[in-house]
């Protein structure tokens, strides 16, 4: 459980970008093979859930021991 607590953001992120990676192939995606990315279905969500969770990372809330500038 401390794992999911931890790293929340980051598995929210894999799992809307995988979705959304997912959905960018079924309705835009190419369908001749030229486009190594959106191509197959498995590296369109698989590259989403990258994108994802970098993204969702950046959101984060990082804890400080910082007192401030002044105080010394």
């Amino acid at each position: 459980m401390k794992f999911v607590s931890k790293y929340k953001f980051a598995l929210i992120g894999i799992i809307v970008g995988a979705i959304a990676g997912f959905a960018y192939y079924r309705f835009i995606g190419c369908g001749g093979g030229s486009c190594p990315i959106t191509s197959h279905p498995l590296i369109s969500a698989a590259y989403g859930a990258l994108l994802g969770a970098l993204l969702f990372t950046n959101f984060k809330k990082e804890k400080s021991n910082d007192k401030g500038l002044n105080d010394k």
